[in-house]
Formats: structure tokens, sequence, C-alpha cells
């Protein structure tokens, strides 16, 4: 058994109910099989006076994920197996489809449906059927990306596992998961509860901040394969005791879900099976994450040298940012901490690639950090000393007005230029997306320009537009079915010879490039 400082791990385990105030929290640090630190705080139901234990329930959202890739795996043996059945739920898709692992592995380049009930004005607290998954699913005729040549996060990727998984074996996803995963396992009370309006044992989620205060989280969706699974922190314990029980086993599902994935271009992948591939000073780290609203989960698992952590909270802190100190905390691998270097006011301002037809916004940030909105939330990023921003995910090299994007993990390179100007506002008008039958509305308001969006799941609210240059805008959307929201949409005006906006293209990180036309 290779050493572990308790110390070290006990000192981390004992200041997260401070560091991470809310509500109530559940983690859990194991060595060699065996739990060998663990901390419970808090409350399940604030007003109700119930305390949060090991055997309390909750969403694990999207840490479900790995288990319907299992189920997947368990039962057919290949997920190719399952190719040629996708053309029902894509029926009027394109081009070649993709493959079932494309999907697993979120190289598949659907456009997130998440993002896309955003588009189909979806009420963030509304009501979101299996039917009208389905309906969503079956608009989709176009990529994002060429299939297998990057990475892009997908919840509909899972959902449409789920859906063939089904159909398939003719049971319930929850049955199978039970059956064949759960039970097997020891997580005697996991399970999944798609309809998320509830929790199993009556655990509230909660929303807002210390300074704000907590209210209880509104969920009305219905998740199925993506996430939707409840379980307990003994549940959780009993996973990766399970995990830890059938290392040798080559064949093995977790050792089938951690194999090492790949581009089409032969570069490693960092997901695959519901699986994120990291790396903590050198040790390899597999695990995912999981966000509903009022809920975080994150669990991790360094195989080679048998530790796992767990940490779920509900409420919105950052379950990511406890897990990963108390992982390095078993590793002995501190988190480098680097020199704040100067950062040329030069770097500030908004960038623009036109091909993907996404932007990117930097300004500062306390501490001589930047500030940098590409993806779904802001990233801090740090000067290095080879004169390029750094942060987890992104590197930044600045060229003049154009910036080299890095998003190694991802696979995706792009030049981004620098752009700014007064928006003009002939923008104002109706569009349509043919694809998703959906509509986006613009309009003037007084001084200021404002947007909606239109669909079969609604009308959204207007939301003011921001011109960051002539003829591209942002549309901020922080508030989604899904947490997070898909960030900032970048609109970008098309104008034919003679100067006239015939159609926009919108997109965010999630999904892009969406054409709509000016009716």
């Amino acid at each position: 058994m290779q050493a572990v400082d308790k110390s070290a791990i006990d000192a981390v385990m004992r200041s997260l109910p401070e560091q991470y105030k809310g509500p109530g929290g559940v983690a859990a640090v194991l060595k060699d099989g065996e739990v060998i630190a663990s901390q419970v705080w808090g409350y399940a139901d604030l007003d109700k006076r119930v305390a949060m234990t090991t055997e309390t329930m909750m969403p694990i959202c999207s840490v479900s994920k790995e288990f319907t890739c299992a189920a997947l795996l368990d039962i057919f043996g290949e997920a190719s197996v399952l190719d040629d059945d996708l053309a029902k739920y894509l029926p009027d898709f394109e081009g070649e489809r993709p493959k079932i692992a494309d999907l697993c592995h979120n190289q598949s380049g659907l456009r997130d449906y998440w993002a896309l009930t955003v588009i189909s004005g979806a009420d963030p607290e509304g009501v979101f059927t299996p039917d009208d998954a389905l309906k969503l699913l079956a608009k989709i005729r176009t990529i994002h990306f060429e299939t297998g040549t990057q990475y892009s996060y997908n919840n509909g990727n899972f959902r449409l596992l789920s859906f063939l998984i089904e159909e398939k074996t003719g049971q319930s996803l929850d049955h199978l998961l039970r059956e064949r995963i759960f039970l097997p396992a020891g997580m005697e009370t996991a399970g999944l509860f798609s309809d998320t309006s509830v929790t199993p044992g009556g655990t509230v989620g909660y929303e807002g901040n210390i300074v704000s205060g907590f209210t209880p989280a509104v969920n009305n969706i219905d998740w199925n394969g993506d996430a939707g699974i409840c379980a307990s922190m003994d549940d959780m314990i009993a996973w990766d005791q399970f995990i830890d029980a059938t290392r040798d086993d080559v064949s093995g599902i977790y050792n089938r879900l951690a194999r090492q994935q790949n581009f089409k271009d032969g570069k490693p992948a960092y997901y695959g099976y519901g699986l994120k591939h990291t790396d903590f000073g050198g040790f390899h780290i597999t695990g995912h994450g999981g966000a509903l609203r009022g809920w975080r989960c994150q669990r991790f698992h360094a195989a080679a040298e048998r530790i796992s952590v767990i940490v779920m909270f509900n409420h919105q802190a950052s379950a990511y940012g406890a897990a990963e100190q108390l992982m390095r905390a078993a590793l002995g691998v501190a988190k480098v901490k680097s020199e704040i270097l100067p950062v040329d006011t030069a770097w500030y301002g908004n960038y623009f690639d036109p091909h993907s037809k996404l932007s990117l916004s930097l300004a500062p940030a306390v501490g001589g950090q930047v500030h940098a909105r590409f993806s779904t939330s802001p990233e801090m990023m740090d000067m290095g000393a080879d004169g390029a921003l750094h942060s987890a995910s992104m590197v930044l090299q600045r060229d003049g007005d154009t910036i080299a994007l890095n998003r190694a993990d991802e696979n995706l390179t792009a030049n981004m230029h620098r752009v700014s100007g007064e928006g003009k506002k002939d923008i104002a008008g109706r569009y349509h997306c043919t694809e998703m039958d959906a509509d986006f509305v613009c309009e003037v308001a007084g001084a200021a320009v404002y947007a909606a969006f239109e669909g079969f799941l609604g009308k959204g609210p207007m939301q003011p537009l921001f011109a960051i240059a002539e003829d591209i805008w942002l549309l901020p959307c922080q508030r989604g079915m899904d947490a997070p929201a898909p960030g900032d949409w970048t609109v970008v005006a098309e104008r034919d010879a003679g100067g006239t906006i015939t159609g926009l293209t919108i997109g965010c990180w999630l999904a892009r490039g969406i054409v709509y036309k000016k009716i």
C-alpha cells in the first residue's frame, strides 16, 4: 500500500464546510478500496431541518453519463452494435450520421440539445418531457464540426444513447442500471429518477450563495441517460470500491470505460465513455463532474494509485474545486501557484473567429488575472513566462490584433481577430431557422437593442444585445433549462452585395453556426 499523508487529507476535509459555504454536503476519500477520510455537514432540507447523512439521496447529475455507457457496454458488448439504429432518432439528418462511439466520446459534432432548447424558446423553469426530447433531437439535420475531429460537450449524445438502449432491450434504463450495474456494485439505493422536480427522500437543492441567501432550486425537466441518476454517498463509495475490486480485470466495466480514446487525426482524446481524463501533477485521473440547478457533484479516480474522491453538494459551490483539493492532498501534489506576471493592456478587447463564428472576450480581473469568455463559463487566465495566457483548458497567444486560441483537450484551434465598432441597428427584424423551425426576434427599444428566441417550446424573454462590431453582437444567456446555461451567444449579421441584412449566424461553444434567414 502506497502511503498517503492522511493529515493533509483530513486538513482539507475539515476546511470544506467553511470553504464551500452552503446548505450541506458530503465528501469521501478512498485508498485501496477503503474509506480513509469522510465528512458530512449541514442539512438536506433547511426548512424541515433534515440533516445531511451518507444515506441522503442526491442527483449525481452528469456523473450519470459513465453509468449510461457502462450499461451500453455491459448489454451490447460494443457500441457499434447500435450504429444503424440511430437513424430513427435523426430522421432528417444530412450526410453520414455519427457512430454510437462518437456519441459516447462527445465527438459526434451534434449540437448540445440543452442549448437548442434555448433557441426553441424554452422557459428555464418550464417543463421538458421525453416527448419534447424526441421532437427536439429529430429536428437536427447538421453537425457543427466534422464528426471525430473535435470534442464538444453534448448532453443530447447521451439522451440518444438512453433511447437506443431502451428501444433495443424493451426495458427501462432504470431497470437495466439497477440490475446490471448498481446491484452488482453494491449501490443499494441508487436509481434513475428522471423527473428532476422531486428528489427521492425529499432532499432539496438550493440556488444562491452565502451573500444573497439560499432558495430552493426549481427543476422541471426530464433527464434520462445524460443525467437523472440519484444516489447516496454510500452508493458512490460502493461504486468506487467495486472499481478497485475489479481493477485487475482487463474486461471489467470501469477498465473498459476508462480506455484512452483518440480523435480521427490520432491525437489522444481527453473524454470517452462518459469519463473525463485529466492530469494532476503527472498522475492520471479519470472522473466526471455534474451540475443541475441546486446540485453539484464530482468524482475522481486515480487508478494506478488506487485513490478515489467523491464530493456531493445540495448547492452550487464548486464540487470540482473541493474534489481537486482532496485528490491533490491524497496524491501529495500541490497546485502550482505561478508568479503573477503583468498583462499588456493590448490584450483586452473582443475577438472573432470567422470560421466558427464564435467570439472571445478578454477583460482585466482582480489579482492581475484575465477574465476570458469563450465557452459556457468565464475562465481565469494567467500570463505565462512564454508570453501566452493560460487557463486549465485554454492557451492564447497574441500577435498584434490576432490571437491564436488552442484548447488541446477539445482538439480545437482558432485564429481570433480583434473586432470593434458600434452595432448597426438595422439588425432589427424577425429571422427564421429552417433546421430548428425556430425564430429569432430582434427589436430596438429606445437607445438599446434586444432580442429573443421563439420555437416549439415557447417564447423566451427579451435580452439585451451588446455590439462588439458593426455586425457582431453578443446575447448573454446565463440561465437555461440546464445548469450551466450556454453563456454568450455570438450573433453575426450576413449582408448581400447591396449591404442589406439577409440573415444571421448564431452560435455558442455548445451549438455553433446556426443559420437564420431574415423574414
